[in-house]
């Protein structure tokens, strides 16, 4: 199965300017599997040489002595491994297992520049966020990973014309659809779509789909995946509550889209201890936090109000199977139902701006709300694309019906707005008055309205609108 980040892998084993790179992501999104794709590509003179450093623990104490060339004659005479080439590259998988050697990955570029090497673990930001050594700084570079998107997921499964379609689809500069999908496309992806919300994004799930069309098959992947992060709890939190800690995972899953009010997952738990669960859930990357923003100005992450967040799950089907949700549920809802009730239409969208936004110094999602005693508005998502702040809901229905929208129109003034739902696309001129502190404020802004399977192609159709 493809994924996006392999043609990201190959940029890198090519750039004469390469460093140590380190894939981060939780656990099971296909960081190894990713690795072995690249060295297995026809165009890749790559020759892998894996270490699986949790299998091999007596080699962390050799990465101390930070000398690179000894530590590969020590991995040489592992059982089974390959002999070192000109063509080699160096694979340390379960890096946190070895905490020393993060800030070897310098000696690595500064020894043996023409080695290419990566590392992968999934508990990586434990070992960044507690480490006692001197970073490697400017000498690493890093590649966020998660769940597979959408159009993989069709490619996965032997859709790849959709997934093209999907890959392909434009506005031009006048803002007119370059070719809109066909009702015949526009109704399988819908299709589709429901049949995602289901399975998700874990590679495992999609491959047992694709060579089974098993969706109980698919149900044990869910279960099986969600028992291993029940199981991972004791290694980043072993001082904690662990059955504390399984409700907070429950809540992210059930809660997902809405306000964290402490209250409602453990009223005797003290809010602090609270969100320190929470914080530990996303360090794992089970979890993501969404922030809110007042957005006032660029970076939307520094006019952060940090106690104001609502929480996504790290993929919708997993949300889904923690949650209890069945095919037929999902299959059954209402296209109207599905965007406007529940969390799997919100989900989705934070999934993918997630991933849009992955490889970013500010790659934190963030939203907006303004709560008070009368006119209280909330815009599901605000992002930042092409050096504009653009405000996103998921919500179905008139465009007057859009009312935290305009209210946000009304302070910040966009003169750009995205409304996710499942009807075709469109672009229209919003006139509407907002009821603000002062009375009825006139807003004026573009509305593009997209379904939920173009969430991938925003940033294009945004830099295309100019």
């Amino acid at each position: 199965m493809h994924r996006r980040q392999l043609d990201i892998l190959k940029g890198w084993l090519r750039s004469p300017y390469r460093k140590p790179l380190v894939i981060r992501g939780a656990r099971q999104v296909g960081k190894s599997t990713l690795v072995e794709l690249l060295a297995g590509e026809e165009d890749v003179d790559a020759d892998l040489f894996a270490v699986n450093l949790e299998r091999h623990p007596l080699l962390a104490q050799a990465f101390n002595d930070s000398n690179p060339p000894e530590m590969l004659n020590l991995m040489q005479v592992l059982p089974g491994a390959p002999a070192l080439s000109e063509h080699s590259m160096l694979f340390l998988d379960e890096i946190q297992a070895a905490p020393a050697a993060l800030p070897m990955l310098r000696y690595f570029l500064e020894d043996m520049p023409e080695l290419p090497v990566i590392a992968a673990g999934s508990l990586m930001e434990f070992l960044l966020s507690s480490h006692s050594f001197s970073m490697p700084v400017g000498r690493i570079e890093y590649l966020n990973m998660g769940p597979m998107t959408f159009t993989e997921f069709l490619a996965g499964i032997g859709e790849s014309t959709l997934a093209e379609e999907v890959g392909g689809f434009e506005f031009d500069a006048a803002g007119e659809a370059a070719e809109s999908p066909h009702p015949v496309v526009h109704k399988r992806l819908l299709e589709l779509l429901k049949l995602y919300l289901f399975i998700g994004g874990m590679p495992e799930a999609i491959q047992v789909y694709a060579e089974t069309r098993d969706l109980n098959a698919v149900s044990g992947v869910h279960a099986s995946i969600i028992e291993t992060y029940r199981d991972d709890f004791p290694k980043y939190a072993a001082r904690r509550d662990l059955t504390r800690m399984l409700g907070v995972f429950n809540f992210a899953a059930m809660g997902a889209g809405r306000k964290v009010k402490y209250s409602n997952i453990f009223p005797d738990q003290q809010s602090a201890t609270l969100r320190r669960d929470i914080e530990i859930l996303a360090m794992a990357r089970v979890i993501a936090k969404v922030t809110h923003s007042h957005c006032s100005g660029l970076p939307l992450q520094a006019d952060l109000k940090e106690n104001v967040f609502k929480l996504v799950f790290l993929d919708v089907g997993l949300m889904n199977a923690v949650c209890g949700l069945n095919w037929a549920t999902i299959a059954g809802q209402t296209d109207t139902r599905l965007v406007n009730e529940g969390a799997n239409a919100e989900q989705f969208v934070g999934q993918h701006l997630a991933e849009l936004l992955a490889q970013r110094p500010n790659r934190e999602l963030t939203y907006w709300l303004r709560e008070g005693r009368s006119n209280n508005a909330e815009v599901d998502y605000v992002a930042e694309f092409g050096g504009r702040i653009v405000p996103i809901e998921v919500k179905a229905g008139r465009a007057g019906a859009l009312k935290s929208l305009h209210q946000f129109a009304a302070e910040k003034r966009p003169d750009l707005a995205v409304r996710f739902d499942l009807a075709e696309p469109s672009l229209q001129m919003i006139e509407a008055r907002a009821i603000t502190g002062t009375g009825a404020t006139p807003v004026r802004y573009r509305l593009l309205s997209l379904p939920l399977y173009l969430v991938e192609r925003l940033p294009r159709i945004i830099d295309r609108l100019g």
